[in-house]
């Protein structure tokens, strides 16, 4: 999965533009609610050695907010790296070179939605 198909993903079910805030990092983009502005989503593009990984090669990554239990275990499958720039208990990294599949992604977003959503008063 390519960021443009996990943009167009947001876009179509959530209705959220993706939005580039930082001029130093002019690919960062950033996906949040409209209603409360959590972030549930971030996509950069990062060297793999800043990633712990072997290699100095950019790769995409999404950036999402899982129950800190669910990032163990995501952690000890292929294409999940601690939450790179982020609180690595709250978020994870996913790999977007095809490791992952394309469902578990969208499933892992959709999930950080509903993670970050505006609670709802009692």
């Amino acid at each position: 999965m390519d960021r443009q198909a996990i943009f167009d993903y947001a876009k179509k079910k959530y209705g959220t533009e993706p939005e580039y805030l930082w001029m130093k990092y002019p690919s960062y983009a950033v996906l949040r609610h409209q209603d409360n502005q959590k972030w549930y989503g971030i996509v950069m593009d990062v060297p793999k050695n800043k990633l712990g990984m072997t290699g100095a090669e950019i790769v995409d990554i999404l950036d999402v907010k899982c129950e800190p239990l669910m990032i163990d275990l995501l952690r000890q499958s292929p294409g999940f790296l601690p939450g790179y720039h982020m609180n690595k208990s709250n978020w994870v990294s996913i790999l977007l070179d095809g490791t992952v599949p394309d469902d578990t992604i969208l499933d892992l977003l959709d999930k950080s939605f509903q993670n970050t959503m505006k609670k709802k008063k009692k």
